[in-house]
């Protein structure tokens, strides 16, 4: 009965087509290293997640954010005292991080290209963070082609999904989000009406863990590929 209704499936980009997540965990650790006058790892790690915290509302989700989040840390820990080459390494840090190579998961590329040519739905992705820095991954990934419409919205809250809802002219019943995060992708979905599907990541940031539900709309898969077993 979902695959009668479903028009449109969207997925998530970070961590669902392609790694993220590894690539700033690598490169927190990399921060906590410069920083290990100043604390003991966790203590930094701590530090720095409430900086990030602090700063989401102005800064939002991405590279810039958390490279600023990242010299911020540093200055106040060190009460603005911190070597200028030390935050030169760790604006550095970011530098790499926008050349995250974006290289599709396993799986991901074939399973989208068995649903375009033998699905009925329109594919598309609704992702956050960085506009700029989300279409470059997303040129860099190859899987540009696959999708009709790329949405990056500063944040996937319900509202958010609703107004591309709208947008798409669709009902909510109508969508289904496939996504890593239970946070971001699938709560806000599954809240509107609509259906999602759960592919955790190898790694997830801890802002975007929340305790998981059980629903009549939700499916839960191990692996990309296991998609087309369900639509």
């Amino acid at each position: 009965m979902m695959t009668e209704k479903i028009k449109v499936v969207a997925f998530d980009a970070d961590d669902t087509l392609w790694d993220n997540q590894t690539y700033f965990d690598e490169a927190e650790t990399r921060f906590c290293s410069i920083m290990s006058g100043y604390g003991e790892e966790e203590f930094l790690r701590k530090e720095l997640f409430s900086t990030e915290m602090k700063n989401m509302d102005s800064l939002g989700y991405g590279v810039m954010a958390f490279t600023l989040s990242m010299i911020e840390t540093a200055l106040r820990l060190s009460g603005n005292t911190i070597p200028a080459g030390r935050i030169s390494e760790i604006y550095g840090i970011g530098r790499d991080l926008l050349r995250n190579p974006a290289v599709p998961l396993p799986g991901v590329e074939e399973t989208l290209a068995t649903i375009r040519m033998t699905r009925p739905y329109r594919t598309i992705v609704i992702t956050k963070g960085n506009t700029t820095d989300q279409e470059n991954k997303l040129e860099r990934s190859g899987l540009k082609r696959f999708f009709s419409h790329i949405e990056i919205v500063p944040d996937k809250t319900e509202k958010a999904y609703r107004e591309i809802i709208d947008a798409l002219g669709i009902d909510a019943s109508e969508l289904l989000m496939v996504g890593n995060s239970f946070k971001s992708d699938i709560a806000p979905v599954l809240a509107l009406g609509g259906y999602g599907v759960h592919i955790p990541a190898k790694s997830t940031w801890q802002h975007e863990i929340i305790e998981e539900f059980d629903h009549p709309n939700l499916f839960r898969l191990k692996d990309f590929r296991d998609l087309v077993s369900i639509l």
